[in-house]
């Protein structure tokens, strides 16, 4: 799985909420299913937390300074 880009966890995870919210699926069935779900979210998490840690940072002045997100410039 650490090697599924993001789109590809993400596609897997919705086809795992659809069948899951389908209510089709056996129990066991349904538990596995939802365990992998949970790995699935989990991993893309952690994608995006490492894109947003990259894109956090840019150049100026040879050096990097945190980008200023919609919350610190609403003063919160």
């Amino acid at each position: 799985m650490d090697k599924q880009s993001f789109e590809e966890a993400l596609e897997k995870l919705e086809g795992i909420v659809k069948e899951l919210e389908s209510g089709e699926l056996p129990l066991e069935e349904a538990v596995k299913k939802y365990e992998e779900g949970t790995k699935l979210a989990k991993h893309c998490h952690n994608l995006l937390e490492n894109a947003e840690k990259a894109l956090t940072k840019k150049m100026k002045n040879g050096g990097e300074i945190d980008f200023e997100t919609p919350d610190e410039e609403d003063g919160e």
